[in-house]
């Protein structure tokens, strides 16, 4: 099975011992024409949600695959790309291209995301979330 990773919001470089303990936001499935949408998150507003939807399977419609986008056990979000071991029409390539080009456009988004899952399951202070972002950002 190939996988594809776009780690570039971890804040750790030891992604591969989290992999296992990744929890799922939502996803999308070229091969059974699905989406799925992490009930324990239907608080996030709907806007949100509509957002994630579309890139999900807009994701899978052009590359194929299976396309995720989740969180880390510190609260990072994550994207992640795979496909069925013989699929030759999965685009190994356009996938890395594509998530990058997802983290440019969508950057403000992914970065609500991890500061909703840090204060909401993570129990993080929130004001000390946008400072530590406000401090990044200059």
């Amino acid at each position: 099975m190939a996988e594809h990773y776009e780690d570039d919001f971890l804040e750790t470089d030891s992604y591969e011992n989290e992999d296992k303990y990744r929890i799922i936001l939502c996803g999308s499935s070229a091969y059974d024409k699905k989406y799925y949408f992490n009930r324990q998150f239907d608080k996030v507003p709907e806007s949100v949600k509509e957002e994630l939807h579309i890139m999900c399977v807009l994701f899978t419609e052009e590359v194929g695959g299976i396309f995720t986008v989740g969180f880390t056990p510190t609260g990072d979000v994550v994207m992640d790309s795979r496909c069925d071991e013989g699929d030759l029409l999965y685009d190994d390539i356009g996938s890395g291209l594509m998530m990058k080009q997802l983290r440019i456009r969508h950057r403000e988004l992914f970065e609500s995301l991890a500061i909703y899952y840090k204060v909401q399951y993570l129990h993080m202070d929130p004001s000390a979330l946008l400072e530590e972002e406000a401090e990044e950002d200059s």
